[in-house]
Formats: structure tokens, C-alpha cells, sequence
């Protein structure tokens, strides 16, 4: 009897673990699906994103009060030494408090910007290895980079140790920011559906920046400096791990024989990449100049409390997602607009950067910001899969160098933020730095202008798979990919996007939408747009 439970229990065992096994492997093949890859991905470089904005923004509330305890620290165990039966505040003379004061101010201001500054240093470097070596193993190497820093910054106890660990931060950004969007850029090759991607991606770049000051204030008032980061570093590895369990960077070498990226230099001289790259950097400067000069003006004109400085973004949020939204709709109908959306964001910034002085309370001052927010919206959802077409249509469909002079881009505005901002402030005044940098946004908006016909270039012809018809042997991997891809599609437009069909006509009169005319005929082809 007991030899026959026990050969039902096997038996009972083994059926259950076999059951267990089949929905493993069908587990295992839904994820190796292709729109389950490109979901898992977008999740996988959304939560990226979120992290690295969250430790840019999550020191906001932190750095300032501990380095000030920092150096009260230092300066009362001089003290001590010095004059061993005076008190401190019977001794320092308010000369030496504002000195101290303006040291620690610079002491912040550099703190912040050195992020941004190694970021847009390492970028160039980081968006040609993105080229050569693909997404997956830059994307795992920003990740790691980013663990390190955030545990750096949790135990770390002087200055210099937050300096090095913020520059790290910066070198973690250049390659996990640019391998990431680059990366969606390359999975979504529809640009309706690349421009929702991009969209998403955006959403949480600014519900990380906007909801990291709370987050960090909180957690650091009540359990201390340490927790804040510890927290973003387990989400970190968690994401990490993700990363090499999905995508197994290292054994998926499927980009071995894709074309060569067109270098970042010649992508600088391109004027329609030029004119992006320059829209991305001014719509952000209004934002990147606040974050650090606001919460003082607040103090000193409208005598805000601490929790109304660390709230004054959380409301943004909302018009910033809503304006990812509206982008993202209005380009799947209306795709030969996107410079439009672009210029009448720029717009808005300018006119709510203009009006952010004139506030007097709390509650007035959050409708600018909003604005400012929304208008940043507008630009970054619409020129971003815009770079995405102009690489495709221009250069090479490979990505890393072009999202790494987007990265460059921002870069630009939030190094030059924390230490041009307080300068500009302390010479010329709180209003006049708004001023200045809402007639910028406006004056700027006219350049878009140049990129009303992009939508109806031609695709470029010095791609290999642009020369593959369906009649001719794959090379290599890269062409079969391309290959499998056309047949399972059978669409007659191009994969840069949806706004004009690329239509050719062979020998016979049959329509053939790949093959590619002479290198002759593609150059004439580009004519209109260079006047």
C-alpha cells in the first residue's frame, strides 16, 4: 500500500513538474516574441531613465542641508582647536558667515553641474562605441556605472567623495541615456509607433526629475541620507539583472554585421540635425536655469515655506505628460507637423518663462511652470523621433552617435545651469534671467522652419538594406534579419517612418518597393531640401 502512494505521489510529482516545464518553454518563447521583446525593452529603458533622473534630482533637497552640516562640522572642530574656551558664535563674524555661505553656494553649484559636465564630455566617445558594439552591452555598462555611484553617494561622508561619485553618476548617463533611446529608436522603426515609444520614455524622464525632490526630501528627513540611495540602487541592480536574464547582452551579437554609423561629426554639420540639437538645448535652458535659482527667489519674495520650494515641480508633471500625449496623437495623424509642434512649444516656454517673475504667491507661480513644462513636452516628443527620420533618411539607420548629440544637447543646459544661472541672477537680477531666457525660446521657434519638408525626403541609398531586393542571397546575419523582416511586413513604406511611400518601378513595370536607384539619382533626389 505504501509502495503504491508512493509511486502516485512520483507520478503526481512528475506530472506537475512536467506542466511546470511546458509553461516555463512557453514563457521562455513568448518572451523571445518580437513585440514582447520590444515591450520588455521599452520597460527596461523607461525604468533606466527613471533612475538616472531620480539621482539627478533626488540630491536636490539632500546636498544643500548636508553639506551645510558638513561644514558647521569642520568648522567647529577648528573652533575647538583654535579657541578651546570661546564659542563658535560668540567668535565668527557675520563677514566669515557670508563667506562661508558663498563657498558652499559654489560648492553646490559645482556639485550639480558635474554631472552634466562629464556627461557631455564622455557622450561623444560613448555614442561611437554605441555604433560599433550595439545597445544591449552599453546600456548593461551605464546601469552598473549608475549602481556604483548611488551606493558611493549613500555612505559617502565628505565632499570629495560626493564630487567623484556625481561625475561617475555623469559617465553612467552617457552611456545608459543614449544606448537606451537609441535603442527604442531601433526597435520601433514606425514612426507612429516610435514617437508613442519615445513618448513613454519621456514620461518617465519627467515623472523621475519631478517626483525625485519629494522622494529624497522625505526619505532623508525622517531615516536619513543613506536611504534615498540604497532604495535607487536595489532598483538599479533589480533592473540590471532584468537586463542580462531578457536581452543576454553578451550572447546577442545580432548587430555584428549592420553598417557602419555615421560618425557624430558629420551628424553635427547635418543643418537639419543641427537646428534639433539646437531647439533641444534652448527649450531645456529655461528649466535647467530655475531648478537652482528659484527656491531662493521663492524665499526672499514670497517667503515660502520649505515644502511649497520642494513642491513647486510636482504639479508639472501632469501638463508634461499631457503634452507627450497631445504630440504623440497629433503626429500619428498629422506626422508633416512635427516642426510645428515643435516651434509652438518653444513658444509657450518663452511666454511662461516671461511670466514667472510677475508671480507673487505659491499658487501663481505654478501655472508658468506648468507651462514651461509643457511646452518642453511639446519640443522633446516631437523633435526626438524626428532625429530618429533624419538618420534614417540621411545617414545610416544606426542610432547611438545621433542620440548621443541629443544627450550632448541637454548636457549643455544642465552644466551650464547651476553655475551660469547663479552668476546671471546675482549680476543682472531674478527677472532679467527670466527675460532673457523666454525671448531666446521665442527667437529660436523660426529655425523649425527649416525642417517643414523633412517629411517628404527620400530615404538614403548608402544603406545596405536599402540595396537588398527580395530576389537576391542574404549576406550575413544582419541581411537575412532584414530580409525576414520585408517578408513578414510586405508594406510599400519606407521603415523610417509612415509619411511618404517609397515608390519604384523595375524593368517590367512591376512595383518594387526596395530597390535602390544610383547613387546618382538619390544625390538629385535630395536637392530641393538643401535650398
Amino acid at each position: 500500500m505504501d509502495t503504491g502512494e508512493s509511486s502516485g505521489l512520483a507520478k503526481s510529482a512528475a506530472v506537475k513538474l512536467s506542466e511546470m516545464g511546458e509553461r516555463t518553454k512557453q514563457f521562455g518563447n513568448a518572451m523571445k516574441a518580437p513585440d514582447h521583446q520590444r515591450r520588455i525593452i521599452l520597460v527596461i529603458v523607461c525604468v533606466a531613465l527613471l533612475l538616472d533622473n531620480m539621482l539627478y534630482m533626488v540630491i536636490v533637497p539632500i546636498i544643500p542641508d548636508y553639506l551645510a552640516d558638513l561644514e558647521l562640522e569642520q568648522a567647529e572642530h577648528v573652533h575647538v582647536v583654535i579657541h578651546p574656551n570661546s564659542s563658535i558664535n560668540s567668535t565668527m563674524s557675520s563677514a566669515q558667515a557670508k563667506s562661508n555661505r558663498d563657498n558652499l553656494d559654489v560648492q553646490i553649484g559645482v556639485l550639480f553641474a558635474s554631472k552634466a559636465i562629464l556627461q557631455l564630455l564622455v557622450n561623444p566617445l560613448s555614442g561611437t562605441f554605441i555604433d560599433r558594439v550595439g545597445y544591449d552591452i552599453p546600456l548593461l555598462i551605464g546601469l552598473t556605472v549608475m549602481f556604483f555611484s548611488t551606493c558611493i553617494f549613500a555612505f559617502a561622508e565628505n565632499y570629495a567623495t560626493l564630487f567623484f561619485a556625481r561625475s561617475l553618476q555623469g559617465l553612467g548617463s552617457a552611456f545608459a541615456d543614449t544606448s537606451g533611446i537609441a535603442m527604442i529608436a531601433d526597435k520601433y522603426t514606425e514612426e507612429s509607433e516610435r514617437s508613442k515609444a519615445l513618448g513613454i520614455a519621456l514620461a518617465f524622464i519627467s515623472f523621475g526629475s519631478l517626483v525625485a525632490p519629494p522622494f529624497g526630501g522625505i526619505l532623508y528627513e525622517f531615516a536619513g541620507k543613506r536611504v534615498p540611495f540604497i532604495v535607487l540602487a536595489v532598483v538599479c541592480l533589480i533592473d540590471g539583472i532584468l537586463l542580462l536574464t531578457v536581452i543576454k547582452p553578451f550572447s546577442n551579437r545580432t548587430r555584428d554585421n549592420m553598417p557602419v554609423g555615421t560618425p557624430i561629426y558629420k551628424l553635427m554639420v547635418d543643418p537639419y540635425i543641427a537646428v534639433v540639437a539646437g531647439a533641444l538645448t534652448v527649450c531645456n535652458i529655461p528649466l535647467a536655469f530655475l531648478e537652482p535659482t528659484i527656491a531662493n527667489w521663492m524665499e526672499s519674495t514670497m517667503h515660502s515655506t520649505k515644502w511649497e520650494m520642494g513642491l513647486c515641480w510636482l504639479p508639472a508633471f501632469f501638463p508634461h505628460v499631457l503634452g507627450v500625449y497631445m504630440t504623440v496623437k497629433l503626429a500619428s495623424k498629422y506626422p508633416n507637423l512635427q516642426w510645428f509642434y515643435g516651434a509652438l512649444g518653444m513658444v509657450i516656454i518663452g511666454a511662461s518663462s516671461c511670466t514667472v517673475p510677475a508671480c507673487k504667491t505659491f499658487g501663481q507661480l505654478i501655472a508658468p511652470l506648468c507651462g514651461i513644462c509643457f511646452g518642453i513636452a511639446l519640443v522633446d516628443t516631437a523633435l526626438l523621433p524626428t532625429l530618429a527620420f533624419l538618420v534614417d533618411v540621411r545617414h545610416v539607420s544606426v542610432y547611438g552617435s545621433v542620440y548621443a548629440l541629443a544627450d550632448i544637447s541637454y548636457s549643455v543646459a544642465y552644466a551650464m545651469g547651476p553655475i551660469v544661472a547663479g552668476n546671471i541672477v546675482h549680476n543682472y537680477g531674478f527677472v532679467q534671467l527670466n527675460l532673457g531666457m523666454g525671448l531666446v525660446n521665442v527667437l529660436y521657434a523660426p529655425a523649425l522652419l527649416l525642417l517643414r519638408n523633412v517629411c517628404q525626403m527620400k530615404p538614403s541609398y548608402s544603406e545596405r538594406d536599402n540595396l537588398l531586393v527580395d530576389d537576391d542571397e542574404p549576406e550575413g546575419l544582419y541581411d537575412t534579419m532584414k530580409m525576414e523582416e520585408r517578408k513578414g511586413k510586405k508594406k510599400g513604406y519606407s521603415s523610417a517612418g509612415n509619411c511618404l511611400p517609397v515608390v519604384v518601378v523595375d524593368e517590367n513595370g512591376g512595383f518594387d518597393p526596395f530597390r535602390a536607384q544610383t547613387r546618382a539619382s538619390s544625390e538629385e533626389s535630395f536637392g530641393p531640401e538643401y535650398s
